[in-house]
């Protein structure tokens, strides 16, 4: 791989004035100058003062409906919220809200938000604002609203809703978010969860769309590949928003797994409501003794490692993707322990030529996936494999490749070619960039003395 940067830039900030932006927070400010001046690197210190901010420059709506906060989050280019996308945007800035009420009530706008919207449709990934705005998918063949941006079934949309929930509740020990709206829209999520095992039929969701993209519909119709019972929860989608060809996607189903133990801790110490708590943990220990049950197993040379879709009748895909949840983030959602055998063996496989996503390249190497093509490298596998590492070595050589491959945007993108930076996807992608703000945070935080190495 190449060591040298791009043609050099001036360091100019990239950030909107302070009159254009959305939204602005005195904390967010604050750590920004905190931890710039401790970034010996002078580039990588510019595209943190770039990233960090980002969903709140840009993406970020608040307002108050019926003396209720209201946060409406885009994911850059495209006008639209989705649930995944919004919590991840706004997860970082969880650690400064205590002192600074302002980011506070934009955070607790945020969870209403998304309540409003489980309760609209349990099986959407991505809304509109309102229902006037109308969408390209809109002829969709599925229950489409107008509220509905797109209808795309993924495990993953509802446990975000309960990361932010539960990350804003241990963060604050506030329950003001939690009232009656809320507990339906968390009963509804465990409902949805509960139809998708499959078990007696296969429930009320399908999807087709007109498109000579077969990732983008579901066979058999709608309804996607077959799948034999077995106690996971069905995913039509990836977090990708990619079709799944096995329908029991296994990190979203991990996932679920932390989102349910969390809900249940929530009933417990918020709501003192046993019933319902034990009704959450019950079916996160079905969820997670099925998915090692059928998950795990050898592969080539790698021993007991986990699949990255199953079907339940004995078919394993073996791959991983870009989006979170991935197999490499596990443990970045708290879903497994870095150090769990299954896991290491697993990221052996994942950062390896016997993942056929894996690509190495030039300028860098990382995971992709079908949603964009071969090739192409998505930075968020490197920005999370820097987050799940414990090996300096290994990070600094992460954000050595995020610093040559921003093509002088001082932005993160979607994907980038793995011979040539300056090709890549999404130059406004918000998720991305909050991501690698997210990582310089965890560093400054929790290892400090890298970020005063000159890359």
């Amino acid at each position: 791989m190449k060591n040298e940067k791009l043609n050099s830039s001036n360091y100019i900030s990239k950030r909107p004035s302070l009159k254009e932006r959305n939204f602005t927070s005195d904390s967010v400010e604050n750590i920004i100058k905190e931890v710039k001046v401790q970034i010996a690197d002078e580039e990588l210190a510019w595209m943190f003062e770039n990233c960090f901010p980002n969903t709140l420059d840009t993406t970020v709506k608040y307002s108050e409906i019926d003396g209720k906060p209201d946060t409406f989050v885009i994911t850059g280019d495209i006008t639209a919220m989705w649930l995944r996308d919004s919590t991840a945007q706004v997860w970082p800035y969880l650690s400064l809200i205590n002192t600074d009420p302002k980011l506070k009530k934009l955070i607790i706008g945020v969870i209403n938000r998304q309540t409003k919207s489980v309760l609209i449709d349990p099986y959407a990934n991505a809304f509109n604002f309102s229902d006037e705005e109308g969408s390209e998918w809109e002829a969709d063949l599925t229950d489409m609203k107008p509220e509905l941006h797109e209808r795309k079934w993924e495990i993953d949309s509802l446990c975000y809703v309960v990361r932010l929930a539960y990350g804003y509740w241990k963060e604050t020990s506030d329950i003001s978010p939690f009232d009656d709206t809320w507990l339906k829209a968390m009963d509804l999520i465990y409902e949805t969860f509960v139809k998708q095992q499959r078990k007696n039929d296969l429930g009320p969701y399908k999807f087709q769309r007109h498109t000579a993209v077969s990732t983008d519909t579901l066979p058999l119709s709608g309804y996607g590949n077959p799948t034999k019972p077995n106690g996971m929860i069905n995913s039509s989608f990836r977090p990708s928003d990619d079709a799944c060809i096995y329908g029991y996607l296994v990190p979203s189903n991990l996932f679920a797994v932390q989102s349910l133990r969390q809900l249940s801790e929530m009933f417990i110490k918020i709501f003192n409501n046993k019933k319902r708590a034990d009704k959450f943990s019950d079916l996160a220990e079905e969820i997670e003794k099925a998915t090692y049950k059928n998950a795990v197993s050898s592969y080539l040379n790698y021993r007991a490692i986990f699949a990255y879709e199953v079907d339940g009748f004995g078919n394993k895909l073996f791959m991983d993707e870009a989006n979170v949840p991935s197999l490499l983030a596990l443990p970045y959602l708290g879903s497994i322990d870095a150090e769990n055998p299954i896991y290491k063996n697993t990221r052996k496989f994942l950062f390896s030529e016997d993942n056929p996503y894996f690509f190495e390249g030039k300028y860098g190497e990382g995971i992709g996936g079908p949603h964009v093509g071969l090739d192409m490298i998505w930075p968020m596998t490197v920005i999370v494999r820097a987050l799940t590492s414990n090996d300096d070595s290994e990070i600094i050589e992460c954000l050595k490749m995020l610093k040559r491959t921003h093509a002088d945007t001082g932005f993160i993108h979607e994907t980038f070619h793995k011979d040539n930076p300056k090709n890549f996807t999404r130059s406004w992608f918000a998720w991305a960039n909050t991501l690698f703000g997210e990582l310089i945070l965890t560093l400054y935080k929790n290892k400090p003395n890298l970020l005063k190495i000159k890359l």
